[in-house]
């Protein structure tokens, strides 16, 4: 379990990245959750904790499952930077779409070298977001949180640019690609429908606007920010 990344497990790898990510969100980290995630069993999981317990890199609290320690989070970062440094890359030098990234970059993330991905970070120009608006951690575990709220949060008028958006899932972002709904995107609150329905939204910067009807889970994946101003207003 002291090994570098390139040595880990690949499945020892996507535990950590799942962790990292139910853990951002405030999510309980089940032995269930996380078996659901990974596509494995109950027991499967459970034996990964017990080995993540022994590394140092998880404690157990109360109600809340596993959580990741200081040393836990670094070996995470790990695998994050070379997962996003290789998302960015696959989309911008090599033409993948966003949804297609997540996949390849699940089974390089592996295999590259600390050299490798320190040429890719330089190759990139030292980015700090990956095609999904999700931050890169720096080469010393950092990572700058980009907080905003959901799209959901919105009061009808808003307007606001989205940040990124949380859900990986090929299908949803080929949809919201198709909708425009990319990182950096201005977009309109216009309405929504009674009893949990859809939103309607104008997407893109005036005159150029084009509106659009977004399910209420998808709008909950979209993260945006708006001006400090309007922000006190939703707080």
């Amino acid at each position: 379990m002291h090994k570098s990344i390139q040595e880990l497990a690949p499945r020892i790898s996507d535990c950590l990245k799942v962790i990292f990510a139910m853990q951002e969100r405030g999510q309980k980290i089940s032995t269930s959750a996380v078996s659901e995630q990974l596509g494995v069993s109950d027991a499967t999981v459970t034996m990964l904790f017990k080995d993540f317990a022994e590394a140092g890199w998880v404690e157990h609290t109360p109600y809340h499952g596993v959580r990741l320690t200081a040393l836990g989070e670094r070996k995470a970062m790990e695998v994050i930077r070379h997962h996003r440094l290789l998302e960015l890359y696959l989309a911008r030098e090599l033409g993948y779409s966003w949804d297609k990234v997540h996949d390849e970059a699940d089974k390089l993330e592996h295999v590259i070298s600390e050299e490798f991905e320190d040429k890719l970070d330089a190759l990139l120009g030292h980015p700090t977001v990956d095609p999904h608006g999700d931050p890169i951690p720096s080469k010393d575990g950092v990572i700058s949180l980009r907080k905003g709220c959901t799209l959901t949060q919105l009061q009808d008028g808003q307007s606001a640019l989205i940040l990124r958006v949380s859900d990986q899932n090929s299908e949803k972002l080929c949809y919201l690609g198709q909708l425009g709904l990319y990182p950096e995107t201005h977009i309109q609150l216009v309405g929504r429908a009674p009893f949990g329905g859809p939103v309607r939204i104008l997407v893109g910067e005036v005159p150029q606007q084009v509106e659009q009807m977004l399910g209420t889970e998808l709008a909950e994946q979209i993260i945006v920010t708006l001006p400090e101003a309007e922000e006190m207003m939703i707080k």
